[in-house]
Parts: C-alpha cells; structure tokens; sequence
C-alpha cells in the first residue's frame, strides 16, 4: 500500500491506479471486503483477533463462519466476555486505505456514488473530482442503545437551516442531516446492547438496511447503504425480556454465545495481559500462586449460589483486583524503602474494593453482607490454590507451635525483612516454603510464600485468623456431647419448679 501522500487525489488518477481500480473496489461490498480478507488471513493461519484468548475452538470459528457467509451478527453473551473488543477488532480484516469522495458525509464510493451531491459533484468535475481516503479506525462506528436513542441520531433528520440556505424543499436529499447509521456507510456499524433500543428504532433500522428506505417527518428517504451491521447483547435481556422486535431478530445471520474463560490458565493469560502491572517503580515480581488466587476468585464467585448468576461475574474483577494487589505491596514497598514490590496473599483483601463492586449478590448474599461474602469468596479461592501447592505438606508441627500459644501478624506496618524474623520461630514453616521460596530468595518471596502457607490453612480451619491478632491457634468448638446433657439438666429443672408450683 503506498504511503498517503502518493495515493491518487482525482477520480482520474484513481482509475489508473492497480490498488484502487473500478475492478477491484467498484462493486466490492464491505461483507465482500471483510470477507475476501478473512480468507487471507486463514491460509496463512494468522490469528484472527490478536488478544482475544479462550474463544478459538468456540466462538471465534463461528464468527469466521458469519463473515464468510456475509451475515450481519449479534454476540450474546454476560458483562466481561470481550463482546465489545471482539466487534472493534473487526476492523483488522478491513483493507488499509478506502477512498471516498472529498468531503462527503457518508463517505461515498468515487465509482458508485449514492448522494445527490456527489452525483452532482462528479458531473460536474469529472475526473478532476477530488478524492480523500479512510482508515480502518474511520470506518468503524459504534453506538451504545440507550432507550432516549431517535431515530435522527441514527438515521438522519431533515435540517430546515440547510434547506433556507440552499433554497431547497423540505423534501429535497440535500436537506438531510445524517444519522450515524448513514455516516458508517461502506464500514461497520456496531450497536451494543441491543434489546435496551426502542421498538420503533429498531423498526427503522433493519428498514433502512434491507428495504433501504425510511420515513423522516412524512418524506420518504431512499439511502442504499453499504454497511456490515453487528449488535452485541446480554442474553437475559434478549431472551427474557425479549425486547428485539421480530423483523430485526430475522435479519440478523448468526447468534455467537461468549462465555468467560474455561479454565484457570486462560483467566489467568486475560489477567496478565490486560491489568496495569508494570508500574516502573522498582521490580515487580508476582508470583503464579497469587494470580491463580485472584483468577479463583471469580471463578468461585461464577459458582457461589449467593451470587446472582444472571449477572455474571465480570472478567473485570479479577483484572482490578490484580491491580489493587499490586498497588497496596507498591504502597508497602514505598513505605520501607524497598527496591521489590512483591503482592502478597494478604493483598488481596486489600483489594476487596475492587471485587464487591463487580459482584450482584442474591438475596442470602445480601443478608450475610457484601464485605462478608466477598471475604468468604477470597478464603475458598486460596484454599483452593494450597491444595495445590501443600496438599501434601504435613502442617502439625506448625499447628503445635500456635496450639502452644504462638501467634503472628503480617502487616503492612513492618519490613520483610523483620516479618521474616519473626516467621523463622515458627517451628516447621520455613521447610515447607522450599518449592515456592527456594534458598536464596529475598526476603519479599519467603515472607509471601510464607503468609500463603498460613492464610491456606486459616482457609482449611487449621489455624484462627483475625485483622487485630493475625495468625493464632484454631479455636475448638464445644463437644456435641456436652450439650444434649446441658439441655436435659435444664429440661429436668424447668419439670421440677413446674411440679413444685414454683411458676405460680
């Protein structure tokens, strides 16, 4: 593709040229474009959508089947699956450069032009008509449905401004102020969230795109648009509430169902790639148990009963709770002057902020407390990621040193290197944190593998935790066998007063 400055300028010079002959672009329909792209790019095998992982045995290769097939298509699919990236990356299967005439307002194609003015200009001038070019970005036009949406801000109004100053009728095309929908002519016009539209704008926008006439004001507009329309959706609302008028849902190719990841190594991969972790504050080092500990949590939370499945639990919250992590260990690293930032287990909970938010609660779940299911959420995550790593790591001698009376708090308040002072009395600890913290590791790793240690077992019951004491022994419950004897001892008394006459 020649750079910008040596592309043609003039009808002329674009008839000449091999990249944007009559042949190639004249009749070529953007579905024709994305299409004949999309088959280059399978047969040399690239990536579809760079950056997009866990959909290619699923939803990828359906989206591939609706563009080869040249249908429009609409992604269902719950808030955090990517929907909105996947339709903005479409653009990459769009050619580089497109021409248009100078100054168009829908971007009309220099062979085929579809307004009057154009009509007009060519007539006019010729092969001297000026040309201008789009890029892939240009032709990209993306609109969030909201129930206030008209049918001017999507398909065009009659402007009486325009037609007092051109003498022109109200019913003239030369009159129209156009909508989006007209001015994401020979690109793609993505519509999220579908079902929160109107009827009646749904009415006139699968009107203009098939029939491709609408009525604005009592005058009937005729736009023959070239346009590659895709929607995205939540499939409660699409389904349940079922407010996609049924013409559209007719013309609409192919429903795509998203899905968040599948497994905990795909979370983990959209995690990384997507949070904010280079920081250039020093070295950050985030060890793979704690990013499997904060991926767990969203996929715990996509399990518990007392979360609103409806909802979904967004992929976003683990990206922000990543980031908090990170930023609280930043904030310690500041404090202690040390030159690695290094998140701990414990550095989650001060992350919580970014996960309640995330998460719609069922009624049981707003009666526990948000703050408290969230922290039952983060505890089930790390048991699940010890199991893991320590399922089996004999902890008795540990236990035996806090049953003993030992207790220990990792804060924020105090260094690694004295935290790990004082985990080095602990009895049996620093053995077991070989695999995660090898000899000569810094401070910063051991005092993280350690507290995960800890935290996995506070997790499984064997130890106590608490914000104001930190790690201490397990407290034990009563004997069941105590309290049946307890309550036939009162039964017993209450049955003598009554005899007595004691109540009397």
């Amino acid at each position: 593709m020649p750079s910008l400055n040596r592309l043609p300028q003039t009808l002329a010079e674009l008839k000449s040229s091999k990249d944007f002959s009559e042949a190639r672009i004249g009749k070529r329909s953007v579905k024709d474009e994305l299409r004949q792209n999309l088959i280059v790019r399978l047969k040399k095998r690239e990536r579809i959508f760079p950056g997009i992982v866990g959909f290619d045995d699923t939803v990828i290769p359906e989206i591939a089947n609706a563009l080869l097939s040249r249908q429009n298509f609409i992604l269902l699919g719950l808030r955090g699956q990517a929907k909105s990236r996947i339709l903005r990356g479409l653009t990459e299967l769009l050619d580089e450069r497109l021409p248009y005439i100078a100054g168009c307002e829908i971007r009309d194609n220099p062979y085929r032009p579809l307004c009057k003015r154009c009509r007009d200009l060519i007539a006019e001038q010729g092969d001297a008509t000026r040309v201008a070019y789009l890029s892939r970005e240009d032709r990209y036009v993306e609109k969030l449905a909201t129930p206030d949406v008209t049918v001017a801000d999507l398909i065009g109004d009659l402007d009486p401004i325009k037609a007092a100053r051109g003498g022109e009728d109200l019913s003239s095309e030369l009159t129209m102020h156009y909508g989006l929908l007209p001015r994401a002519n020979r690109g793609i016009f993505a519509v999220n969230e579908l079902p929160d539209l109107a009827g009646k704008i749904q009415v006139s926008l699968f009107n203009i795109m098939q029939e491709g006439d609408v009525q604005i004001k009592g005058y009937p507009v005729r736009l023959q648009l070239d346009v590659a329309l895709v929607f995205s959706a939540n499939p409660e609302d699409y389904t349940a509430r079922g407010k996609i008028v049924t013409p559209l849902k007719d013309r609409i190719g192919s429903e795509i169902r998203t899905h968040y990841p599948s497994s905990l190594e795909d979370g983990i991969a959209i995690t990384a790639q997507e949070a904010w972790s280079d920081r250039g504050l020093g070295r950050l080092e985030a060890p793979q148990y704690l990013r499997e500990i904060v991926e767990q949590v969203a996929f715990s939370a996509r399990e518990d009963k007392k979360v609103d499945k409806r909802s979904g639990v967004s992929q976003r919250l683990p990206i922000a709770a990543l980031e908090l992590a990170i930023s609280n260990a930043e904030r310690r690293a500041l404090f202690h002057s040390e030159k690695t930032v290094f998140p701990r287990v414990g550095d989650i909970y001060a992350a919580l902020p970014g996960i309640s938010g995330k998460v719609e609660l069922e009624y049981e779940g707003e009666m526990r407390g948000a703050d408290v299911v969230m922290r039952e959420l983060v505890r089930t995550a790390i048991g699940k990621v010890y199991d893991k790593y320590f399922s089996d790591a004999d902890t008795q001698q540990i236990e035996q040193w806090f049953n003993l009376g030992g207790t220990v708090k990792i804060d924020d308040d105090q260094p690694a290197a004295a935290v790990l002072e004082e985990l080095k009395q602990i009895q049996g600890l620093m053995d077991k944190l070989a695999p995660l913290a090898p000899e000569g590791s810094g401070p910063e790793s051991s005092v993280a593998a350690a507290e995960f240690l800890l935290e996995g077992m506070s997790a499984h019951k064997r130890l106590s935790r608490t914000e104001e004491r930190g790690f201490t022994a397990q407290e034990k419950p009563a004997r069941k066998a105590e309290r049946p004897s307890q309550e036939r001892a009162y039964e017993e008394y209450l049955e003598r007063r009554s005899r007595s006459g004691g109540f009397n």
